[in-house]
């Protein structure tokens, strides 16, 4: 068993520069507009692929122009894809980002929504992994179901609980390691997050902490660095995080891996654009030391 299995979503994002996120009911002027690839487990799935770890993607994108989009930057990346290309039109993100880097983000799930059952092959896929990693933005029932191929198969199961949803008790138990930013441990409880093996709590520009299966928290902080645009910065913790896991590093050590990464993807924008490769992560860390 090697490599990592993403099991998720991806959608096209629209992107809006604003000087100021607007308030209800107020319009604002964009200074620039783009569209780039992304959706949780399209930026996740590059950034394990760009961090060096054997990557494969499972996931439901619309058999549409934009669709052809995502999927050429999924075969540039190097990602191993088993998709489904649905006539449903792929998933949107409608994304505005201000001057001080922070975004506001709304989803039209799309084709995500067609990611329903797993098939054999894709069970199998799940089976040869040493690592699963999902997010919330597909349907709860698929997440579930390949989390249960995972646990019976021995692969290690990770779940970004994002965009945050009551998370079920089945799912809970077959979790390995969750990883989860400030505002989503709070609404996951710390009565839930004892129940997993393993945690990270990211905390945006001042890193991360991790817990361990030992019940050891560490800190990890994060470098300074001008941020010019969040998004996508915390899929790419994660894609690095499972690929360092992957590549045989403990949690703690893959987290300053992952909190390297996160802190170079804010300086570019976008989120796939963004997402760092392994040897400039490795050059990034040490120049930290």
């Amino acid at each position: 068993m090697s490599g990592v299995i993403v099991v998720g979503s991806a959608n096209l994002d629209l992107v809006y520069r604003v000087h100021a996120l607007p308030a209800p009911g107020e319009t604002v002027l964009a200074t620039g507009a783009a569209k780039h690839p992304g959706g949780k487990g399209n930026n996740q799935v590059i950034a394990v692929a760009r961090a060096g770890a054997p990557a494969t993607f499972v996931a439901a994108i619309g058999a549409d122009a934009d669709g052809d989009l995502l999927v050429a930057a999924l075969e540039q990346a190097g990602v191993t894809l088993l998709l489904r290309r649905p006539a449903t039109p792929t998933g949107t993100a409608l994304i505005t980002v201000d001057d001080a880097a922070e975004n506001s983000i709304v989803v039209n799930s799309g084709a995500n929504n067609d990611l329903i059952d797993l098939t054999d092959e894709e069970r199998t896929a799940v089976a040869s992994a040493s690592i699963l990693l999902m997010q919330l933005e597909t349907p709860l029932p698929t997440v579930i179901a390949a989390a249960a191929a995972a646990r019976a198969a021995g692969t290690a199961v990770v779940l970004n609980a994002a965009p945050f949803r009551p998370l079920p008790p089945e799912l809970l138990a077959l979790v390995d390691l969750l990883i989860v930013n400030e505002v989503e441990a709070a609404a996951v409880g710390e009565e839930q997050l004892a129940q997993v093996p393993e945690c990270v709590v990211t905390l945006g520009a001042r890193g991360a902490v991790v817990r361990d299966r030992t019940g050891v928290s560490t800190a990890v902080a994060s470098p300074k660095v001008d941020a010019v645009d969040t998004t996508g910065a915390g899929d790419t913790f994660c894609g690095a995080l499972v690929a360092a896991l992957d590549d045989g590093l403990g949690l703690a050590a893959a987290a300053r891996f992952a909190v390297a990464a996160a802190a170079l993807s804010v300086q570019r924008e976008g989120a796939v654009s963004s997402i760092p490769t392994r040897a400039v992560i490795d050059e990034f860390l040490a120049s930290l030391e």
